[in-house]
């Protein structure tokens, strides 16, 4: 099973190193202008990258996420880490998570960490974040099995755990979420390939369908790999302004000119997604679904009151 699996990986990489797969796809992504459905019994999430700075950028970040949540109800927001830069005081957790997103917390709305580089690992123990104690855990909302990893220690442990996990889960939509891209266009880090070859097996051969990365300080929205969605969305607090390399073969959709968040909506049939800026804009909007599947028929839900 190893000499199978390392085999494979090494298949992949050639592959996916530089361009879109041409081969079959597990899931169809369609770009579109509107917004999410807002379905009846949907699970509906944000997502942040590289936000623990404090600063007046994670504030304004911060404030569309609240007003977003106002609009569309959403009770999750995944991290993706580097959640605190520089010191980890116990005033640093307040100036550089809690003031940020009191309005969230206050509203009752769950966050989940992953570790980054830049994060002590202690901060699993925070109970704010909600990791438990644990560098890698996962966790299931509705329809969708959520798989928390640490990208910075991908040991055979982890490795195993995550495989026993994967196999084991029922669920209709399974997402990744850590902190190194195993797809990038960023000249600063591009793609993981170390990564890539530990992490992309297990992720084929279990059907996760969406991976969300950070580390790279912008937005982009990978071409499928291998007939899976890759979102980079590592600018919620810092920017590398114009890191995207022109004209890259995996880039679908980037913003790297403003600080970013993302939106998610999760129904049985279809994942839903938005990247919002710093000013409130919406950058891009698309639907995930099986290859093949027909547009859904979606009842909308009751929106949250403002």
């Amino acid at each position: 099973m190893r000499s199978a699996r390392v085999a494979l990986a090494l298949s992949l990489l050639l592959l996916g190193s530089g361009c879109q797969n041409q081969g079959p796809r597990p899931v169809d992504v369609t770009p579109v202008e509107a917004a999410l459905p807002l379905a009846e019994d949907s699970t509906r999430f944000a997502v942040i990258g590289d936000s623990g700075t404090g600063g007046i950028a994670q504030r304004d970040v911060a404030a569309r996420l609240a007003e977003a949540h106002a609009r569309i109800g959403f009770d999750l927001v995944l991290m993706l880490g580097d959640n605190l830069y520089g010191r980890e005081r116990p005033q640093d957790y307040a100036s550089k998570f809690e003031a940020p997103y009191r309005a969230l917390l206050d509203a009752g709305v769950e966050f989940r960490a992953s570790l980054g580089n830049h994060d002590d690992p202690n901060q699993r123990f925070y109970e704010l974040f909600h990791m438990d104690g644990e560098r890698y855990y996962t966790f299931t909302r509705g329809d969708v099995a959520f798989f928390a990893l640490d990208s910075n220690y991908m040991d055979a442990r982890q490795l195993e755990w995550l495989e026993g996990a994967l196999r084991g889960s029922r669920a209709k939509w399974k997402i990744a979420f850590f902190h190194h891209p195993l797809y990038s266009s960023g000249a600063k880090h591009g793609s993981e390939l170390d990564l890539r070859a530990q992490l992309e097996p297990l992720f084929l051969e279990h059907g996760v369908q969406v991976v969300f990365a950070g580390h790279e300080h912008f937005y982009e929205r990978i071409h499928p790999q291998h007939g899976i969605q890759h979102f980079v969305a590592g600018a919620s607090a810092k920017l590398r302004r114009g890191n995207i390399r022109d004209g890259s073969p995996l880039t679908a959709h980037g913003l790297d000119t403003d600080h970013s968040f993302m939106l998610v909506e999760a129904t049985p049939d279809a994942i839903y997604f938005e990247a919002i800026s710093r000013k409130g804009v919406r950058v891009d909007a698309g639907v995930v679904r099986p290859a093949g599947a027909a547009p859904e028929r979606v009842q909308a839900g009751a929106r949250a009151a403002p």
